[in-house]
């Protein structure tokens, strides 16, 4: 018979993680992949993106009448999670709320409260499932599994649960050699229940745009990414025929694939390449890139711009020989030179990642502007360096932001705020870091259909509203006009 589950991605006040100052707000991609699985086991999903309906909780939810709500969640969207999951409980008690995601993965613990029923530490088709299969059968207790936690009837905020390591991966995604075959025999995304929405997804101008997953993981060990930690440092690659077929169903012309670093492998971005073209499929694509990936994989970075690749978002991060070091980058200066006259010689655009360092003084932000001048870099964004959970920059003590229960104060953990100690005084950090989107903001006004920017912060309101380092307030109207396309 199965059950209904409501699928949702929460708002927040700073979308910037992961996009560098890049205006986008793009397809809640996870949730397709959780709405596939559940629906192949016989249970119907909705899919709700709070970012573009920030308003239609209740209406959705006395709509749909699901018995399951689930609520994806980064590090800067836990507060969001909880409340979400307490006015569902609110509207509905009989409800059950499930909450998962990069941040219930490294530290599940942020969401055993009253009214969220269950955390999924780690990848969670297969555990959704599960949950959805218990509550059809009338059991609202699922099988135990690594990596689900459920709260005990009764108990104030406490779940029951299962891992040695909360950064195990879960699902068959782990050290045992049927990892990859999982990854493959993961569902298509359901895109239908997208599909509403679609036409608003964007990426600046690309737009509108589809996001795509070729492959899983990140063998690299950069310091400040837990990508790595969260698959163990495994590497999954896509069956190539999988990848055109599901390229190929696809309306969007513009899309972003999201693997971690798509090119490691150049032989097999060759070959799919090629398959590509022989399938006839013509998109614009963007993806990431490292520096050393790109001056060593050449062919096939060439053989990808000839079917349609524009873009590469490469994660310089740092300028100087101590940073590249300290972040573990495995790379020098000279090889970041060369392989940004790589691109341009390749006639690909390089949308330059840095991650400013929090021991930066002064004479650190004049170095990365004239860097970025000299090396003549069209679009550089910037984040601040963050212990992110699943880092080892993250420890008891490191973080200066808490909230009244002396957790961190999640909400700040945009990669735009300062939530460590710094160097300069924080008003004085803060004011060097907005002045590198000043002195570069004709990068994005050449790239950004709107301006998500709408006003400057003095330091005394920006500490007063919680953001200590970032000005950045999204206009709801400016923001609705980008998502419709109207000019702003």
């Amino acid at each position: 018979m199965g059950v209904r589950v409501l699928l949702i991605w929460p708002n927040s006040r700073n979308e910037v993680l992961g996009w560098g100052d890049l205006g986008a707000i793009a397809e809640p991609l996870a949730l397709e992949y959780l709405a596939a699985a559940l629906g192949q086991a016989g249970h119907e999903a909705h899919i709700l993106d709070l970012r573009l309906h920030p308003d239609s909780l209740t209406e959705t939810v006395a709509a749909f009448d699901p018995h399951l709500v689930g609520v994806t969640a980064f590090s800067m969207h836990v507060r969001r999670a909880r409340e979400i999951a307490a006015e569902v409980k609110r509207l509905h008690p009989a409800v059950r709320t499930i909450v998962g995601g990069h941040h219930a993965t490294f530290l599940p613990e942020d969401f055993f409260t009253p009214t969220i029923d269950y955390v999924v530490s780690g990848e969670g088709t297969t555990l959704i499932t599960s949950v959805a299969d218990a509550l059809d059968r009338g059991n609202a207790v699922p099988d135990p599994a690594p990596g689900l936690y459920q709260r005990e009837e009764g108990a104030d905020g406490s779940a029951d649960g299962a891992t040695d390591r909360l950064w195990a991966p879960f699902d068959g995604f782990g050290r045992n050699k049927v990892g990859e075959q999982a990854f493959r025999q993961l569902p298509r995304p359901d895109r239908t229940l997208t599909a509403a929405d679609r036409h608003r997804y964007f990426i600046d101008a690309m737009k509108p745009i589809a996001l795509m997953r070729t492959t899983s993981g990140c063998p690299y060990r950069c310091t400040f990414c837990s990508i790595w930690r969260a698959m163990d440092g495994h590497y999954y690659i896509q069956d190539t025929d999988a990848v055109v077929e599901e390229l190929a169903s696809l309306e969007e012309d513009n899309v972003f694939l999201v693997d971690d670093e798509a090119f490691i492998n150049g032989k097999r971005m060759i070959a799919l390449a090629e398959a590509i073209q022989r399938a006839g499929i013509r998109k614009s694509y963007f993806t990431y890139c490292r520096i050393d990936t790109l001056l060593r994989n050449r062919e096939a970075i060439a053989a990808w711009r000839d079917i349609g690749l524009r873009r590469l978002f490469v994660g310089i991060d740092a300028i100087s020989a101590k940073d590249l070091n300290e972040y573990r980058k495995n790379c020098d200066i000279a090889q970041v030179e060369q392989g940004l006259a790589m691109a341009r010689e390749l006639d690909i655009e390089i949308f330059a990642q840095f991650v400013v360092n929090t021991d930066y003084t002064k004479s650190d932000f004049k170095a990365l502007v004239r860097f970025i001048e000299h090396n003549r870099i069209d679009y550089p964004s910037f984040t601040v360096l963050t212990p992110l959970p699943g880092t080892e920059l993250l420890t008891d003590d490191c973080v200066i932001y808490r909230g009244e229960d002396g957790r961190p104060n999640w909400d700040l953990f945009d990669c735009q705020n300062a939530v460590t100690e710094t160097r300069l005084k924080a008003d004085a950090f803060r004011h060097e870091y907005r002045n590198l989107y000043r002195v570069f903001k004709g990068a994005y006004t050449q790239y950004r259909e709107h301006n998500v920017i709408v006003q400057e912060l003095s330091a005394a309101d920006a500490l007063a509203t919680g953001h200590p380092t970032s000005a950045m307030r999204a206009g709801r109207g400016n923001l609705d006009r980008a998502v419709s396309g109207s000019p702003s």
